[in-house]
């Protein structure tokens, strides 16, 4: 089994560049399931705030406050998104072969799937010369989109210039993934 954990700020092409691995991936024959540590923050928005999931409305502040205010702070369950994730992992891997979570926010979150599991590679994705504009300077400082500017323990750290590109970037990440794997088989 293979985890993949992608991060970077909002519009950067977090999600993009997990398609792409799963495209690959499944080119070889692969089973791939993509995955998102906010999936159950989403759940709670659609199913008790009346969110219609589109991602053009996404009620990115309620998302925040619940993830962070509420859970990680008010309640004190910083590992509750997390462990969620390792529990669909734990009884998905027996259906996927390649995970991958596109919305990495917090070094806690590489941390800990990383002491969970032996087959963890964290990618982080920028794009230069890009300005944000869908979210608002309160929603761009929120703590989970700048908790990682700091974080240096990255195994990949791609730069999103175009789209082929990504997806040469994915592919060759691809292949030296498997290459490291077959060594250590």
């Amino acid at each position: 089994m293979k985890i993949y954990l992608i991060s970077g700020k909002a519009e950067h092409g977090k999600d993009t560049l997990g398609s792409y691995l799963k495209d690959e991936y499944e080119k070889r024959g692969k089973k791939c399931c993509i995955m998102h540590f906010s999936a159950y923050l989403k759940y709670y928005a659609y199913t008790y705030f009346g969110w219609d999931q589109e991602k053009e409305q996404k009620p990115r502040e309620l998302l925040q406050k619940l993830g962070q205010e509420i859970i990680r702070e008010k309640l004190n369950k910083p590992y509750f998104l997390i462990d969620r994730a390792i529990e669909d992992i734990e009884i998905l891997n027996h259906f996927y072969d390649v995970f991958i979570i596109t919305d990495v926010r917090l070094p806690l979150e590489i941390e800990t799937m990383k002491n969970n599991f032996e087959n963890v590679t964290s990618i982080h994705i920028h794009r230069s010369n890009f300005i944000e504009t869908k979210l608002n300077e309160k929603q761009r400082l929120h703590w989970t989109e700048v908790a990682l500017d700091q974080y240096q323990n990255f195994d990949y750290k791609v730069e999103n210039t175009t789209l082929e590109e990504l997806n040469k970037t994915a592919e060759a990440i691809v292949r030296k993934e498997e290459y490291k794997d077959e060594k250590n088989d």
